[in-house]
């Protein structure tokens, strides 16, 4: 079956329907539910190790140069202000 797939949730309209049924019904979505799951799990391309130890290290090395990136900026913005606001007089400083 294509599309995605919504895992079987309590009948919506359970007041109107015999309880049997409905329970009937929702054990046998559930299962063809866990079918298919279970059928697209198999066809899952999982990564080695050595892919994820690359994948990894290339986030690893990313969120370091994005960091120093975002620390070298905000030091150079926060002195920047606070020259500005010096030169105009306004002081700077906590409460």
């Amino acid at each position: 079956m294509l599309g995605v797939r919504i895992p079987p949730g309590l009948p919506a309209l359970i007041f109107l329907m015999n309880p049997a049924e409905s329970f009937k019904q929702w054990t046998e979505n559930a299962k063809q539910f866990y079918t298919d799951v279970r059928s697209e799990m198999r066809k899952v391309s999982w990564p080695n190790r050595q892919e994820v130890v690359g994948t990894t290290v290339v986030v690893m090395v990313a969120v370091a140069v994005f960091g120093l990136y975002f620390f070298v900026v905000d030091s150079i913005l926060g002195r920047a202000l606070n020259w500005v606001l010096q030169h105009f007089g306004v002081t700077s400083g906590g409460a």
